[in-house]
């Protein structure tokens, strides 16, 4: 085994934080230093020798647990930490801050997944939480059997997860955006299964939380009440649900005009519950901004309506 006198001082820490995950059981890849793109070659300059010589090997299945390799990888450099999440037995929910070009009051991913609890009527439990560059991660332990897979705001906006095919930077890593460290050292609990249901659901588009939003209770109460009639339209083929969507969409477009709900909601939830009827995406999008523009161009004010 390489020693630990052949480590600079500058890998010690990241060396400890890729002995602590393997410990855990989670296998570890190395991160170029103050980056999150996986050390090694890529694909297509893959040489087809040493470790890839049966065919080229991902990030994924280099992934190890072995404390002679991982000391042998981080007494070369300062590399950072990743965490494969899927041979690691874990999902993790990543949740994001919000883009600068998006409008004011859009929900970061903290404020989706509070929405989404509060409409599913359930709390998460405590588990092991690392605060991000950016965010925060989630660790939960994957349901036995089950192979998820990663996603990308299929909870709600700017929550994304990790599991099979993807991976997580480790606490102690660093990046030009800030380093990565333990936010919370509770076990890794198990993922809720509620939770679980909606990331292996079948075509069923994310929720919008809708209650993340300031606006009149009218307002949110159209919204929902509106999403639920279209994604009830199953019947009567696909005009008959285009023209459901169409109608739905105009109901719930004056309180746009009125300055009740921002228009970004409305779009992502009415696309999200037209899209669960079967209906092509940029069908949706196309029906619903027809709609939304007509009626805001010709909204009754308020005191009139």
């Amino acid at each position: 085994m390489t020693g630990i006198s052949s480590v600079s001082l500058e890998c010690l820490p990241l060396l400890a934080s890729a002995l602590t995950a393997a410990e855990r059981g989670w296998p570890v890849i190395p991160l170029h230093p103050g980056s999150k793109r996986p050390a090694g070659h890529a694909e297509r300059a893959c040489p087809g020798t040493g470790r890839c010589a049966g065919g080229h090997r991902t990030p994924e299945e280099r992934a190890t647990t072995d404390p002679d390799l991982i000391h042998a990888a981080w007494a070369m450099r300062p590399y950072n930490v990743g965490i494969a999440t899927g041979p690691a037995g874990l999902l993790v929910i990543d949740l994001d801050p919000v883009k600068e070009e998006e409008p004011e009051g859009a929900p970061d991913g903290a404020a989706s997944l509070q929405a989404l609890c509060e409409r599913a009527g359930q709390v998460l439990p405590d588990t092991y939480r690392v605060r991000t560059a950016r965010g925060e991660h989630l660790y939960f332990t994957a349901p036995p059997g089950m192979r998820l897979k990663c996603s990308a705001n299929r909870l709600g906006p700017h929550i994304d997860t990790r599991a099979w095919g993807g991976y997580v930077v480790a606490p102690g890593s660093t990046t030009p955006d800030g380093t990565y460290a333990v936010a919370c050292d509770a076990p890794v609990a198990d993922l809720p299964a509620w939770l679980a249901a909606l990331l292996t659901e079948r075509d069923r588009p994310a929720p919008v939380p809708v209650r993340a939003y300031d606006g009149t209770r009218a307002a949110r109460v159209a919204l929902e009440r509106e999403c639920a009639v279209i994604a009830a339209a199953t019947e009567g083929g696909p005009n008959g649900r285009n023209n459901t969507l169409h109608k739905s969409a105009c109901k719930v477009a004056r309180f746009v005009a009125w300055g009740d709900l921002p228009r970004h909601v409305v779009e992502q939830a009415i696309q999200g519950a037209g899209e669960a009827t079967g209906l092509p995406s940029a069908e949706c999008r196309t029906t619903i901004r027809s709609a939304l523009d007509w009626v805001i161009a010709h909204a009754t004010p308020r005191e009139a309506a």
